[in-house]
Formats: C-alpha cells, structure tokens, sequence
C-alpha cells in the first residue's frame, strides 16, 4: 500500500499525545482504582475517568475561546477532577488530586506505538504537539522514550489546540511549511483544527468511532500504528 497523494510532500509527522500516543483512559482508570477504593467509591473507575476527561476537555475549550490568559494543562486538570470528584461524592484531599493529576506523566505508550515510531522516523522528521505542559512533556519523554525529533506543547502558543495558532506556531518551530507536515491523532477535534490550519491529517480511529460530519475531514484515517506504518512505510521490495 502506498500514501494518498493528498500526503504527498508531507516532510513532518506531529502527533498528538495523550490518547494517540499513551493510552491516557486505561493508564488513567489504572491510577485512580485503588484511590475509588479506598474512599468506598462503588461506581466503576472507567466512568470517573470519562467524566474527568470530559471536563478537562470542556474547561480547557473554555479556557482558549476566552482568551484571557492561557492556564496550564495541569492546573486544568486539577480542576476538573476536583469537580468531577465532588459531582460523584467522593472526599478528596488537594494532595490527592495533585498526586492523580501527576500521573498523566507516567502513562504507557499503546503496544504498538514505539515499534512504529522506529519505522517512521526512517522516513519523517517526527515530532509531538501536546495540549501538555512543557515540563509535563518533559518528564513524560524520559519515562516512555518514544523516538521523536521534537516535542513541542501548546503552551509556546498561549492556547490549547484546536485554536488554529497551535498548529501555525508548531509548523514555525519545526521550520516547514505548514502544508508539510501531517498532523497524527486519535480525536476528531485535533484532526479537524490541524486540518483547518493547512496540515494535512490522519485519523487513528483504535475505537472505531465515526470521525463525524466536518468539511475538514482526515487525508487518512487507520485503525492502529502498525496500520499506519503500512500506509507510510510500506516495506520496499
């Protein structure tokens, strides 16, 4: 199999971090079980997570349409699972959430990822474009050790992505054009606002969800990294 032409010229592969590259939802439902337990919680950790998700996601959208200074990813954080502890009832202390938030750091790339991170760096420059802070990225790099060039966060641009500065700014800092580099993630949101921008895109659908309606659709979109690899570096011969 060969690329769509639509990624011809693609110098740059950026990929989205959390969800795309680590598994935040397991890695995250992994964390916060034995604290659900230990406070008595009888509702399932996977629905915590969700709703803590959700909430960060709603409250850092909030945070870039109003354009009154950019909060840190982790200080988002620590707001909505405040708010999604104290919706379910459940005591918590600031420590604790610190801690749980702190995690987000220590998540485990999918099995796929960093065999196909190798195959790929053969042919692009790869770099990660993060909602996460910059010293959060940081301490995620020497714990999972994936094989980028670059890691760069949104914080450089004073707004979380999709806002379309995100992506300029990284096509900037990477030096290339912006219709040179791909844009690689696992949510529709970051695909669309990268697409938007001049990136071209790749849709990594593990959960096989519909990508949805919007006139800024996917140039590509696969169900894993080893597909991706096959579609990107296909093997020669």
């Amino acid at each position: 199999m060969i690329p769509p032409e639509s990624l011809s010229g693609v110098r740059v592969l950026s990929f989205d971090l959390y969800g795309t590259l680590v598994d935040m939802q397991g890695g995250l439902v992994e964390a916060i079980a034995p604290f659900l337990l230990q406070k008595g919680y009888a509702g399932h950790p996977n629905s915590v997570v969700t709703w803590w998700r959700r909430t960060h996601f709603q409250d850092s959208m909030i945070d870039a349409l109003i354009k009154r200074g950019h909060t840190p990813y982790r200080e988002i954080g620590r707001r909505a699972l405040s708010y999604t502890l104290t919706r379910a009832g459940i005591p918590y202390t600031g420590e604790e959430v610190r801690t749980l938030v702190s995690a987000i750091e220590r998540l485990k790339p999918f099995a796929d990822v960093s065999p196909g991170l190798t195959k790929l760096k053969a042919r692009y420059r790869l770099a990660i474009l993060s909602n996460g802070d910059t010293d959060m990225l940081q301490n995620a790099s020497f714990h999972h050790g994936l094989a980028c060039d670059d890691i760069i966060s949104i914080d450089l641009a004073d707004s979380f992505k999709p806002d379309h500065v995100t992506y300029k700014k990284a096509a900037q800092m990477l030096g290339a054009e912006i219709s040179q580099v791909c844009h690689v993630a696992a949510h529709p949101f970051d695909c669309i606002g990268a697409k938007a921008s001049g990136m071209r895109t790749i849709y990594v659908n593990r959960r096989s969800r519909p990508y949805g309606f919007s006139p800024h659709q996917p140039d590509l979109q696969v169900r894993d990294f080893t597909e991706l690899v096959d579609r990107l570096a296909p093997p020669e011969g």
